[in-house]
């Protein structure tokens, strides 16, 4: 006899104020259900996200039937683990019959019904320029945007413009950036939830855009099913720019030195480095490639709970006046990794380093190309830092003196964008390639 499976039920906690509005505005008795959207931005683990994605669904289930909608995520792998993995649980749990169409004539759609009412649900990844093409084509009578900061305005500008039935709404969720972010200047500053009536009318004066949204700002109070404790341990995860975003939830600016959580307890000499460490560990090198720039490798020892960079190669051709081929490079790598066959090891390279790649995997070493998202890769880096998690030799001197002057570019920063300045990053990218490559999601403290 077959035993019938059991649907995954989730626990709903209390409701905060702040979710129960994103709950009720959109409802027959709300006084903004006029308004053509909703962003709810703020904190981290916050409950922006459980409450939105559910009341998309309830709105357009509520409001629509056999109508096609958008929800988009940076990736759609990003999406589904982020998202809608909990959001099919719920659902169920209401009383919703989900169809997840993973391939096929519809790949990437989860079909919703219930009460004889049917929607469909398109999936999108909105993490390039490229990315606008895939929305184009489609009808739909919502939008919803999970950690849209994160996205190009082209894809959300298409992804907004399908948005062509009648009713239609856009909801926006996201972790704060930077306060020339497109998305803070161009929607958050133009919404009339969040500059006020008056000053929208002011700017309507002057022919200027004002966008009829309501404005909600989460902080991880307004996630009832937190505790303290929780609380505290994500408060304690981060520092700079990085907790006044992601704690705080402000469009707080990336300026100055990077790395501020990088002190000298994160440094550690021969007397503190753990006995038999080689022997405990996995190793890993960690290499960015430079042919005019520095290369750099890095002698990671990973004990699954501390990232210990033991050792370093430097070659600076403009100090050296001599520029290294691919062939020496590679004789200089097994040199440093050694010949015990104990410690061979995997290899994370430079993935621009096509050329090296190929010149390492030709003798037989076994190479990963890195993933190579900065601002994540920076984000993960400066955590771990913050946690004590990465320790590194003191006679990495050269790694240490970079992320010492590892800095915001503030010219990048006065045109939206957020990145580093490519000077002494060099350790830094090595050190970021492992943490992104290498450790899996729950050691990196993304939330």
């Amino acid at each position: 006899m077959s035993r019938k499976m059991k649907r995954p039920i989730f626990k709903f906690k209390p409701f905060s104020k702040k979710q129960r509005m994103v709950f009720n505005w959109w409802t027959e008795n709300s006084p903004v259900r006029q308004m053509d959207g909703i962003i709810a931005d703020g904190a981290i683990r916050s409950g922006k996200t459980v409450a939105m994605s559910l009341a998309y669904v309830f709105w357009a289930m509520s409001t629509f039937d056999g109508q096609n909608f958008i929800m988009a995520g940076k990736t759609i792998s990003s999406f589904q683990r982020n998202v809608l993995t909990n959001l099919k649980t719920m659902l169920r749990s209401r009383g919703y019959h989900c169809v997840h169409h993973i391939s096929g004539e519809t790949p990437n759609m989860l079909e919703v019904s219930r009460k004889g009412i049917t929607n469909y649900f398109y999936i999108f990844g909105g993490k390039d320029e490229g990315s606008q093409e895939l929305v184009q084509g489609i009808t739909a009578a919502g939008a919803f945007f999970d950690e849209v900061a994160l996205m190009p305005e082209s894809f959300v500008n298409q992804a907004t413009g399908r948005c062509s039935v009648t009713g239609s709404k856009f909801w926006f969720n996201c972790n704060p950036a930077g306060p020339m972010h497109w998305f803070k200047i161009g929607w958050i500053d133009r919404a009339v939830g969040y500059i006020g009536e008056q000053k929208a009318r002011e700017l309507q004066k002057k022919d200027q855009e004002v966008k009829n949204l309501l404005y909600l700002h989460f902080e991880m109070d307004d996630n009832l099913s937190l505790d303290e404790e929780i609380k505290a341990r994500y408060r304690s995860m981060y520092a700079g720019v990085f907790f006044l975003r992601y704690i705080k939830g402000l469009w707080a600016v990336a300026e100055g030195l990077i790395y501020t959580m990088f002190l000298e307890a994160n440094i550690y000499n021969d007397e503190a480095r753990p006995k038999g460490l080689e022997y405990l560990s996995v190793r890993t090198i960690t290499l960015d490639y430079g042919t005019t720039n520095p290369c750099v490798y890095l002698d990671v020892y990973d004990d699954g709970d501390i990232v210990w960079v033991d050792r370093e190669y430097r070659w600076d051709s403009r100090i050296e006046k001599t520029q290294k081929t691919d062939k020496q490079y590679g004789d200089d790598l097994a040199e440093f990794m050694g010949d015990n066959p104990d410690f061979q090891c995997d290899i994370v390279a430079d993935p621009s380093a096509a050329s090296f790649i190929t010149e390492l995997r030709g003798r037989g070493y076994i190479v990963k190309p890195a993933d190579n998202e900065v601002l994540d890769g920076i984000r993960v880096v400066a955590s771990l830092f913050q946690s004590g998690k990465i320790r590194i030799h003191e006679q990495c001197t050269g790694l240490i003196t970079e992320l010492r002057s590892y800095v915001w570019d503030d010219k990048a920063a006065e045109r939206g964008e957020e990145k580093p300045v490519k000077q002494l990053d060099h350790g830094p990218d090595a050190l970021r390639y492992y943490c992104m490559t290498k450790l899996p999601e729950w050691r990196r403290g993304i939330c």
